[in-house]
C-alpha cells in the first residue's frame, strides 16, 4: 500500500476541537470500530465490551510545569517548553524568541532562576539549570496545554490533564486515552476481572510536529523514553497463555508495547528509547486493542490507527464522529479499535 501524507489529511470544522474537559471524565463518549462496524457509546460502557481476563496497559506518566517564561540576558523575551531531561540539571527544550539565544547565553525563567544555553541540538536548545530540573520545573514552570487549545491553562487543568494514575513525572503532554478513567470506571473493571498493569513513557513536544515529506519513509519521528517494569512483563505473558487480550490505553501505551516487543511478542523489561514509526502495513506483535482519542490531520497518530484499525474504516470512522458531533483531540472523545487483521 503506497500512501502518501495527503492520505491522511480530513477537514475538521474548528467546533469540533474541545478546549475543556467535561465534567465528568467518564461522561466522554466511545466510538467502538470492529471491521467496518461501527458503534456509538458511552466510556462508562467499556466494561461491557470488554472480557474477564483481558487486560489494560497504561502508561503513568505525570506531565511537568514544562512552559517558562522569561527573558534573555539581551532583555528579550522568551518561551521556553521542556522537551526531555537529559540529566538531573540538563534539558533539550524548544526556545522561542525573537533572536534565538546564542550558547553561553543566559536565560532568566519565571524570576526565579537561571539557565544557561549550552547549544543548540536540531530544532531544540540545550540547557543547563543551577539545580535539579525537574524540582525548578515543578516548582516555577506552567502546565503546557496542546496548541490547539486555544486559552491558558486553569486551575481544573491541574488535575483534568493528568490521568487519575499518573505518577512518574516526564511528559509535556498527557497521555489523552487515559483521561477517561476515573475511580469508579476502574473499579468496576477490577471487579469484572479485568487486569491493569503500568508502562511508563514520557510523551515529548514532538507528539505534535507535523509530518511535512510526502513520502512518509522520509519523516523522521521524535525519540521518547519509556520503562516496561517486570510485573507489567509478567501480566502480559500471563494474558497471552490464558487467551486474554492485550488493550493498550493510548498510542503511547501501544508504542511502548511494540518497541519492547521481540518478533514473537514478548516483552523486553526495563528501559529504553523508541522512534518507532507506525504506519499501515505494520505487523503488530502485542496490542489486540487500542483505546485512543481522535488525533490530528496528517499526524503520525493518525497513521498508527489507521495501520492498526485499517485505513478505509478509520477513514469512515472520522467522517461519522465529525457527522455526530464527536469532541476532538486531548480532551474530546475516545475509540475503541479492534485490530483489523483479527476481524
Amino acid at each position: 500500500m503506497n500512501l502518501t501524507l495527503d492520505d491522511f489529511d480530513y477537514l475538521l470544522p474548528p467546533e469540533c476541537i474541545a478546549q475543556a474537559p467535561l465534567p465528568e471524565r467518564s461522561a466522554s463518549r466511545l466510538l467502538a470500530l470492529t471491521g467496518e462496524s461501527l458503534v456509538d457509546r458511552r466510556f462508562t460502557d467499556l466494561p461491557n465490551l470488554l472480557s474477564p481476563g483481558d487486560l489494560l496497559v497504561m502508561n503513568d506518566t505525570r506531565v511537568l510545569h514544562a512552559r517558562l517564561l522569561g527573558q534573555k540576558d539581551s532583555g528579550g523575551q522568551v518561551e521556553v517548553l521542556v522537551e526531555r531531561l537529559i540529566t538531573e540539571t540538563e534539558v533539550l527544550a524548544q526556545v522561542r524568541a525573537s533572536k534565538s539565544p546564542k550558547p553561553g547565553g543566559r536565560l532568566r525563567l519565571e524570576n526565579a532562576f537561571e539557565a544557561e544555553v549550552l547549544g543548540r541540538e536540531g530544532e531544540f536548545y540545550r540547557l543547563r539549570f543551577p539545580e535539579d530540573a525537574i524540582t525548578l520545573i515543578e516548582a516555577h514552570g506552567r502546565l503546557p496545554l496542546p496548541p490547539y487549545i486555544e486559552r491558558t491553562a486553569a486551575n481544573a487543568d491541574e488535575t483534568r490533564y493528568q490521568t487519575v494514575y499518573a505518577r512518574e513525572s516526564g511528559s509535556v503532554a498527557a497521555p489523552t486515552a487515559g483521561l477517561h478513567f476515573d475511580a469508579p470506571l476502574l473499579e468496576r473493571l477490577k471487579d469484572m476481572g479485568v487486569g491493569v498493569a503500568h508502562l511508563t513513557l514520557h510523551v515529548g513536544a514532538g507528539t505534535f510536529q507535523p509530518v511535512r515529506v510526502q513520502d512518509l519513509s522520509q519523516h523522521q519521528m521524535h525519540r521518547e523514553r519509556y520503562h516496561v517494569p517486570q510485573a507489567t512483563a509478567e501480566a502480559i505473558a500471563a494474558t497471552r497463555k490464558r487467551g486474554g487480550r492485550i488493550v493498550a490505553v493510548g498510542t503511547t501505551s501501544l508504542r511502548t508495547l511494540e518497541s519492547a516487543a521481540d518478533e514473537q511478542g514478548n516483552i523486553k523489561v526495563g528501559a529504553g528509547e523508541t522512534a518507532l514509526f507506525v504506519t499501515p502495513g505494520y505487523r503488530f506483535r502485542v496490542v489486540d486493542r487500542l483505546i485512543t482519542n481522535f488525533h490530528l490531520p496528517k499526524s503520525t497518530l493518525l497513521m498508527l490507527v489507521s495501520a492498526f484499525g485499517g485505513v478505509e474504516p478509520i477513514r469512515a470512522a472520522y467522517r461519522h464522529a465529525i457527522d455526530n458531533g464527536y469532541r476532538f483531540f486531548s480532551y474530546g472523545d475516545a475509540m475503541l479499535i479492534h485490530r483489523h487483521d483479527e476481524i
